[in-house]
C-alpha cells in the first residue's frame, strides 16, 4: 500500500511517499528555518506564506523522486498532518491534501502529528518487526515532552508530560543564553557540551522533578539554574553546555526507564527532535540495555519533521475520515484523533 503523506505544522513544508509503513520511496522537506533566524524565532505568518510557496514544488518533486507518473493509479491513500502546530501552516497542508482526495478520488486518512512522531523508529523494515507492545514511548522536542504507553497501534495510554517547557524548548533557550544561536540552537549546544573534557560543574544544576514518582517533567527551573551559575560563577560556556545536557538528559533516562519496568513494558521507543541528541540516545541505550529492555531509535533523518512517519503512521492508524471532517486542529494532543 502506498501512502503519499503531507507535512505542514510548523516551519517545514514535507511531501512523502511510503510503501506499507515501513518502506520510504521517495522523502522531500523545504525548511524557512533561515528566514526565521533573522527574527530569532518563527513568525507564524511568514511561515504560512512560505508554506503556500512551497508546497505545490515539494509535491511535485517528490513524485518525481518516487517515479509516480499517474498518482490517482499508483497512490492509495492520501495522509496529512492536522495538527498539533501553527493554525496558518496546518491549513496549507490539510486544503492541499484535500484538493489531492479530490482530484485523485483517493481516501484521506488524518493524523496527529505526535502520534507521527513515534511512527519514525518503524521505518526501518527489520526493525519495525522488532517492537514489541506494550511499548513506552518518549517524544521529546521543541514543543512536546511525553511518556506514553503503546499497547498496540493506535492503542495509546498517557503517561505524563512536561508542565512547562519541553526539553527541546529548553535546549535553545539555554543556546540562545550562553550566546550560541537565537533560534533552533539545541544541536550548536550540543557540539559545545562535546568540547568540555571534564565537567567541572557536575551536580551543580538541579535535576528537576527526577526522583519524584509520576511521570511529569518540568524544565523551565533548569533554565533559570542555568542563568544563576552563569552570572554567579562565569564558568566556561562548554562546561555549562555539558552540565545542562547532562541534567535534561539523566531526568529523560531515568523517567523513561521507570516508566518502562512500572509498566511491564517490552520495548521502548523514542522519537521527536531531541531523539536526534547523540548524549540522550546513548545514555537511554546504556540504561536500557542494563535493564534488559530492547530500545528503538529513529534514523536522524525522521528525528525532525517530515511527512514520511505521517504516512506510517497513517499506514499502521488507517481510518480514513469524509474530507469535510478533516480540519486543522492547532491544539491535538497526543490522545486525540
Amino acid at each position: 500500500m502506498k501512502i503519499l503523506a503531507l507535512e505542514t505544522s510548523c516551519d517545514e513544508t514535507a511531501c512523502a511517499v511510503v510503501e506499507d509503513g515501513v518502506k520510504e520511496i521517495a522523502s522531500v522537506v523545504s525548511s524557512s528555518a533561515k528566514l526565521h533566524e533573522k527574527t530569532g524565532g518563527i513568525v507564524p505568518e511568514v511561515a504560512a506564506r512560505k508554506q503556500v510557496e512551497s508546497i505545490v514544488p515539494v509535491i511535485d518533486e517528490c513524485l518525481k523522486i518516487a517515479n509516480i507518473v499517474n498518482p490517482a493509479k499508483e497512490i492509495d491513500a492520501l495522509a496529512v498532518t492536522v495538527g498539533p502546530g501553527l493554525i496558518g501552516s496546518l491549513l496549507v497542508g490539510v486544503a492541499g491534501a484535500k484538493s489531492l482526495s479530490l482530484a485523485w478520488d483517493k481516501p484521506l486518512i488524518p493524523v496527529n502529528h505526535l502520534v507521527g512522531h513515534i511512527y519514525g523508529a518503524f521505518l526501518t523494515e527489520d526493525q519495525s518487526d522488532l517492537i514489541k507492545f506494550p511499548a513506552v514511548v518518549l517524544i521529546v522536542s521543541g514543543g512536546h515532552t511525553d511518556l506514553i504507553v503503546m499497547r498496540g497501534h493506535g492503542k495509546l495510554e498517557y503517561l505524563g508530560g512536561t508542565l512547562d517547557d519541553a526539553a527541546g524548548e529548553a535546549f535553545d533557550k539555554v543556546a540562545r543564553l550562553l550566546g550560541l544561536s537565537r533560534y533552533l540552537g539545541g544541536p550548536l549546544l550540543s557540539a559545545e557540551a562535546a568540547k568540555c573534557q571534564r565537567n567541572t560543574l557536575s551536580g551543580k544544576l538541579p535535576r528537576p522533578m527526577m526522583d519524584r514518582e509520576d511521570f511529569d517533567f518540568s524544565f523551565s527551573g533548569l533554565k533559570t539554574a542555568v542563568i544563576r551559575l552563569v552570572e554567579k560563577e562565569k564558568p566556561p560556556i562548554a562546561e555549562v553546555a555539558r552540565e545542562f545536557e547532562e541534567a535534561a538528559t539523566e531526568v529523560l533516562v531515568k523517567k523513561t526507564i521507570r516508566a518502562a519496568l512500572k509498566t511491564g513494558a517490552a520495548s521502548i521507543v523514542l522519537g521527536g527532535g531531541v531523539a536526534a541528541n547523540q548524549r540522550l540516545r546513548s545514555t537511554l541505550a546504556a540504561s536500557a540495555d542494563k535493564n534488559k529492555l530492547p530500545i528503538f531509535f529513529p534514523a536522524l533523518k525522521y528525528c525532525g519533521d517530515n511527512a514520511a512517519y505521517i504516512a506510517g503512521a497513517a499506514y499502521f492508524n488507517n481510518r480514513p475520515q469524509p474530507l469535510n471532517l478533516i480540519t486543522a486542529e492547532p491544539s491535538l494532543s497526543i490522545m486525540e484523533l
